[in-house]
């Protein structure tokens, strides 16, 4: 009979980085990008739910308007309008600069009261802001601009009592003050009002000529 040979079993032990790990565990440079993403995710969903506007302009039955629609519908319909009126802002403040012409707060706060003053008693800055759909800064940037040009077309220009008083006894009739004081100031910015619209078109047509603009709109 054959002897028996028995086998004696070895165990052998594998490396390290050949043991399957289990597969739970993740590396932690794979969770930290984790992390990461759904940082990055939760902000965006909250910028977007705070700013909705940035995407979708308006939901009309379920149906988005969506904001860049709404922009190009803008810049065809009133872009040539709107860069043309920034272009002219910005050339009478290049003009300012060069003439020394400077508009303080005190002298907005005049026109202001000037412009208010001649709506009557009766009408607050809120309810002409609303009547006109402007912003308070609105406002104040129209009347910026426009006593920038004032100065700048009547930059010399003499007004004598006796101009304001063949004002008055010629236009006592549009004339709203019944101060004396106030009627001769209201004469006087009448006939500002006067000179500078007598200039104005053929003066910014000249500015508007010999300026550089590209324009790529």
């Amino acid at each position: 009979m054959a002897a028996k040979t028995s086998v004696k079993k070895t165990a052998v032990t594998l490396p390290p980085q050949y043991v399957n790990r289990p597969t739970d565990i993740v590396p932690p440079r794979r969770n930290m990008w984790r992390t990461i993403i759904y940082v990055l995710a939760v902000l965006l969903l909250f910028l977007f739910a705070a700013n909705k506007g940035w995407v979708v302009a308006a939901v009309v039955n379920g149906r988005p308007v969506f904001s860049w629609e709404l922009n190009n519908t803008l810049r065809a319909r009133y872009g040539q309008q709107t860069l043309e009126g920034m272009i002219g802002e910005m050339l009478i403040a290049d003009e300012a600069n060069k003439a020394g012409v400077i508009i303080t707060d005190q002298d907005l706060a005049a026109k202001q009261q000037e412009v208010l003053a001649s709506l009557g008693t009766d009408v607050s800055l809120d309810d002409f802001l609303k009547f006109q759909g402007l912003t308070k800064n609105d406002f104040q940037h129209q009347l910026k601009v426009q006593l920038t040009v004032e100065r700048l077309l009547t930059k010399g220009m003499t007004i004598s009592d006796s101009d304001i008083n063949a004002y008055i006894a010629t236009n006592s009739a549009t004339l709203t003050a019944t101060d004396p004081a106030k009627l001769k100031e209201e004469a006087k910015q009448m006939i500002i009002s006067n000179a500078v619209s007598g200039k104005l078109q053929s003066w910014f047509t000249a500015l508007r000529q010999k300026a550089a603009v590209m324009k790529f709109l």
